[in-house]
């Protein structure tokens, strides 16, 4: 399937690689592709983030994701379910970091979410063809790559795209949707933006 990625597209797997070895992650996760995303320039997915106004709050989106990482990668929504039960994520939080040191939680989600190789093929997925292996890739990260392909057909397009990516990112539940709509960028938005509107229209 990576043969259908353009250059944009490559670059942001590419980028999310990087983005995991820089944070010395052990697996390539979905906030590392929403990074790489923002890396972009004269792109098309940069082009919708700008128009969304999310070009110039780079840093504000890092520090977002960096406080879900310090939370072992929950969301708010799974922190308010949690919240539910009684349980006080803020306060375990506090209490492992006391014990064990400042993000002692943020290497513990990536394995969690299923970063297990693929049985049958030693670990190597199509997306080994162009990053090389160099870090595993979540499953929640292949499964963004999956429905990237996913998007680019329900579109017509030929190719995937980097905003492909960014729209697969969007639709998923999870931290990077959440810190994108709390951005003001949502599936919908970057849809009107992308394709100009993309709703069918009542007959």
């Amino acid at each position: 399937m990576f043969e259908r990625f353009t250059k944009d597209a490559r670059a942001v797997v590419l980028g999310a690689v990087g983005h995991a070895e820089r944070l010395d992650a052990e697996t390539v996760e979905e906030q590392h592709l929403l990074l790489a995303l923002l890396d972009r320039e004269a792109s098309r997915a940069s082009f919708a983030l700008t128009s969304l106004g999310l070009g110039g709050r780079r840093e504000s989106v890092q520090r977002a994701l960096a406080e879900a990482r310090r939370r072992g990668g929950l969301s708010r929504a799974d922190t308010d379910a949690l919240s539910g039960l009684g349980i006080d994520v803020s306060a375990i939080v506090s209490r492992v970091e006391e014990a064990h040191g400042e993000g002692a939680l943020e290497g513990s989600h990536g394995n969690a979410k299923g970063a297990g190789n693929d049985s049958g093929r030693g670990g190597k997925g199509w997306w080994a063809g162009f990053v090389g292996q160099r870090r595993p890739f979540a499953r929640g990260a292949k499964d963004v790559l999956t429905e990237s392909l996913r998007m680019a057909l329900a579109q017509r397009d030929r190719h995937i795209g980097d905003e492909h990516l960014l729209l697969a990112l969007a639709a998923r539940p999870g931290v990077p949707s959440e810190v994108l709509a709390d951005h003001g960028v949502t599936y919908v938005s970057l849809r009107r933006v992308l394709y100009g509107g993309g709703e069918a229209k009542a007959s």
